[in-house]
């Protein structure tokens, strides 16, 4: 694992430029630095040796003629089979890496090499004699690539914070991205919260040339059920094909560990792995915000050593201004924080860990997935429960009335993602400027459009394998990973895993209770719990039937007291937030949560976090 940076060269002092964008990064790979630098571009590397540690593997690397240069950041699992392929058709290899696999699949494939790739990973390869760049990210967005275009000068690498050394690069905040991220909790567009700096999307390449940018989607998902195998089949299949993933992503010429909740999909991740070491963290003594205890008996269950920390408040508080830094674009996720302390734990013990982000968004995980089709009122007529809602929108708070509003709305209009924190109206009213912020069903159509003969479930789950899956889940995944110089690999976010799970039918993924013998009325996840259970010891298969957590965080309970209470209080009523709110709107949600009037903690948090991210990066319009 590793970072990269890389500018066209416009400037004289290229050389001091790019060593300060490559300081910049170095938590991304601290074992070793390079650069190639000509008239025409500047190019920076980081690394973090994972395969063939010897310096042979340190980047930029070169194409046996030396016109092709490389700088790349991820692990390519199947590098074996291509160098192979490659090595058939007379190209002679220089190391024992993955990179390099890169430089000549792209001499004999073009673009289409990416078809081939198995794995995660961001990339950019210089053409000399064409002056050419050519990059790519991977299918679901694991690795990040960011670009911009500074004046006459073209940016690109891991971390947006490189890019501020630049001498062209204007900093400005973009407060379209605030007004999205107020709804959204994290920036769901290619737009980032820099102003003229986006995001590469997931499953697409880029060529510059010229000063021309152009960009192509090359991957994209597509759920066809496959209603001829019953359930043992799919659950046999998902077996098989999970047990090749975590063995293929397993790759590595040092120690692998893996994380561990009390949840399914890291319990069946530890198990199929077999590795040695596990990592949990926890909050308090409270089973709901600590897993630790569970954690452990399920380690010594399977035979291996758990490694553990409980987080105290103060330590949490305290490294949010570092963790929003390391984030690069605020993500009001509470769970990122939680999951900087993971990382920090394993990146103690070894390099390279496993997780299992990813399963419930290929595999139908989420609660929420749940809810279409789970209540008679919906066979009511449409144009009927339009109606109704649309009175309930104008009541005062009562039971029964967020359920008469969200079921009176089409799914396209009620679904943006798993978190949904400031309706439109919310934030306007909130906020004193005035953005040119895209509707939140504006930024989602374009997905629903690609799915609209699908049922809910599979689009609610295409939406968030495209947006809250690459926004927030492999974003806080990437940047806690890496703030810890610890690379993090995800096998239930594999190709072959995703070309299965398209194709298991609807009520294999969420299923009601009528077809199991289940006593939850229904249950998510269900043909890959199946597997999970069946791969799982028995003593330790009850986590196949355990209820869907997250990572439990107690915002909710801090922000009552009044330590916490005070430290927010005093952040909402600073100068930076009357720069944009109206500051007493935001102290009238802190007040009322601390009242037990309403449960404004995400909402709370989300505005909090914004401020914090602000103060990070913009210190220069902050009071003091």
């Amino acid at each position: 694992m590793c970072g990269f940076v890389g500018f066209t060269n416009h400037i004289d002092n290229s050389n001091q430029v790019l060593q300060e964008m490559l300081d910049k990064i170095r938590h991304r790979g601290p074992d070793a630095e390079g650069a190639y630098i000509d008239a025409s571009i500047a190019l920076g590397h980081r690394r973090l040796s994972i395969i063939d540690v010897s310096d042979a593997g340190n980047q930029p690397l070169y194409s046996e003629d030396g016109n092709l240069v490389l700088v790349y950041n991820g692990e390519i699992y199947n590098y074996r089979e291509i160098r192979s392929r490659l090595i058939e058709a007379g190209y002679h290899f220089q190391t024992q890496t993955d990179s390099e696999v890169l430089i000549y699949g792209y001499l004999e494939y073009g673009a289409s090499l990416l078809q081939q790739l198995r794995g995660m990973f961001s990339f950019v390869i210089w053409d000399k004699k064409a002056r050419k760049l050519f990059g790519a990210r991977d299918f679901f967005g694991i690795k990040p690539l960011y670009y911009a275009q500074m004046q006459d000068t073209f940016l690109f690498g891991s971390e947006i914070k490189s890019f501020l050394c630049h001498p062209h690069f204007q900093k400005v905040l973009n407060t379209a991205a605030l007004e999205n991220y107020l709804t959204f909790q994290y920036s769901p567009c290619d737009e980032t919260f820099f102003q003229g700096v986006y995001k590469l999307p997931p499953a697409h390449y880029f060529t510059y040339q010229d000063g021309k940018f152009e960009t192509q989607r090359y991957w994209d998902v597509h759920f066809q059920a496959d209603e001829k195998p019953d359930l043992n089949t799919w659950v046999s299949r998902i077996s098989d094909t999970f047990h090749d993933s975590v063995e293929a992503h397993k790759i590595a010429d040092v120690e692998v560990g893996s994380f561990l909740s009390s949840g399914v999909d890291s319990s069946y991740v530890a198990t199929i792995a077999n590795v040695d070491k596990t990592f949990t963290v926890g909050f308090g003594t409270e089973e709901r915000y600590n897993e630790i205890g569970w954690a452990k008996d399920f380690s010594n269950a399977i035979g291996k050593q758990n490694y553990n920390k409980v987080i105290t408040p103060e330590e949490y508080w305290e490294k949010l201004p570092m963790i929003q830094y390391h984030m690069d674009e605020p993500l009001a996720d509470p769970a990122a924080i939680a999951l900087y302390f993971v990382c920090n734990l394993a990146s103690q013990s070894l390099k390279v860990v496993l997780s299992g982000e990813g399963a419930d968004e290929i595999f139908g995980g989420y609660n929420i997935y749940s809810e279409p089709g789970s209540s008679s009122y919906e066979k009511l007529p449409r144009s009927l429960r339009h109606g109704i809602g649309h009175i309930a929108e104008k009541m005062p708070a009562h039971k029964g009335r967020n359920f008469l509003v969200r079921k009176g709305k089409d799914l396209e209009e009620r679904f943006i993602g798993n978190a949904y924190m400031f309706t439109p109206e919310e934030c306007k009213a909130l906020l004193k400027i005035r953005t040119n912020a895209p509707d939140p069903m504006a930024i989602t159509k374009p997905f629903y459009d690609k799915v609209q003969d699908q049922d809910d479930v599979t689009k609610m789950q295409y939406l968030d394998l495209h947006m809250w899956m690459a926004g927030d889940i492999l974003l806080k995944a990437d940047k806690m990973s890496m703030a810890n110089s610890l690379e993090l690999r995800v096998p239930f976010l594999d190709r072959e895993m995703m070309a299965l799970a398209q194709q298991i039918p609807t009520r294999y993924r969420v299923t009601r209770k009528e077809i199991t013998d289940e006593k939850t009325p229904y249950i998510t996840k269900y043909a890959m719990r199946l597997a999970a259970k069946q791969d799982t010891p028995p003593e330790t298969a009850k986590t196949a039937a355990k209820k869907k957590l997250g990572f439990p965080v107690p915002i909710r309970v801090w922000l009552k007291e009044d330590r916490y209470y005070q430290i927010v209080r005093d952040q909402f009523e600073s100068d930076e937030a009357n720069r944009f709110f109206h500051t007493e709107k935001l102290v009238k949600l802190l007040d009322d949560h601390r009242a037990g009037k309403a449960d404004n903690s995400r909402k709370i948090w989300t505005l909090y976090i914004f401020l914090v991210w602000y103060r990070a990066f913009f210190p220069e319009y902050c009071s003091e």
